[in-house]
């Protein structure tokens, strides 16, 4: 009885460990310090950067680090040390790790079309490292895995013939439950908070519209269910949502 009440109180002393997301001021369970954080992304920012190719002084290598330096000025993150790549890939992707370190694959030039939908990329990217949400999706995990640590420990004392079956009904239950949906949430979230930041750094917020139309075409929506980001529908749906509040509040 004793380890229950151990990890019972490991449990909740994780799940009080709280902070809020920008902007939608979400209540969020974080278990990794800032400092933990931010050394993280430096480490797999510079394991990036030594496997890829990284394009310098070209037009569209330079318009990058200027959308990124005005978008950066309105954060206004004084921890975070600013630095912004294009990297040669196919990919219709980019990212930013903890500490403002933002990688731009070239795929994602062929749909941004312009620096205002360029701008919706880099926000949203951002957005995840502001909000934390790489932290928050390990802290998650962390928690998920003690849960199970403790039905183990319980059902191994008191019906150990029902283990594997717990096991596997948890496994299931939380990626499709939790993490999954987590997923998704953590997507609107950074796109919610990506069209603030555009807005704030002086970028027309409707081409973010246009941006993730373009991403979505010719692609067959995937069953969201099942996925770790929303759908195009639902994804460009919930972005209008937050533009007309903004011009709403504008007036």
């Amino acid at each position: 009885m004793k380890k229950y009440v151990l990890v019972l109180l490991l449990v909740f002393s994780l799940v009080g460990c709280t902070s809020k997301a920008p902007f939608t001021n979400r209540s969020q369970m974080i278990l990794i310090s800032k400092d933990q954080e931010l050394a993280l992304g430096e480490k797999s920012y510079e394991d990036t950067l030594k496997k890829s190719e990284v394009i310098t002084n070209t037009k569209e290598s330079k318009k990058i680090k200027e959308i990124g330096q005005k978008i950066a000025k309105v954060v206004n993150r004084k921890d975070y040390k600013w630095e912004f790549n294009l990297v040669n890939n196919k990919e219709k992707n980019a990212f930013c790790l903890p500490g403002g370190k933002v990688v731009i694959y070239t795929g994602i030039l062929s749909v941004a079309k312009n620096d205002d939908q360029l701008a919706t990329v880099m926000s949203h990217e951002i957005a995840h490292a502001l909000a934390r949400h790489g932290a928050e999706r390990m802290s998650t995990g962390m928690l998920a895995q003690g849960v199970q640590v403790l039905g183990n420990i319980v059902l191994g004392s008191q019906a150990p013939e029902y283990t594997n079956a717990f096991n596997t009904a948890y496994g299931v239950g939380t990626q499709y439950g939790v993490l999954l949906p987590y997923g998704r949430m953590q997507e609107s979230e950074a796109d919610e908070i990506g069209i603030h930041l555009m807005y704030k750094a002086g970028y027309n917020i409707d081409e973010a519209l246009n941006f993730w139309k373009n991403m979505s075409s010719g692609k067959k929506e995937s069953i969201e269910f099942f996925s770790t980001h929303p759908n195009s529908s639902t994804r460009i749906t919930d972005i209008s949502k937050v533009i007309q509040e903004i011009k709403k509040n504008k007036r």
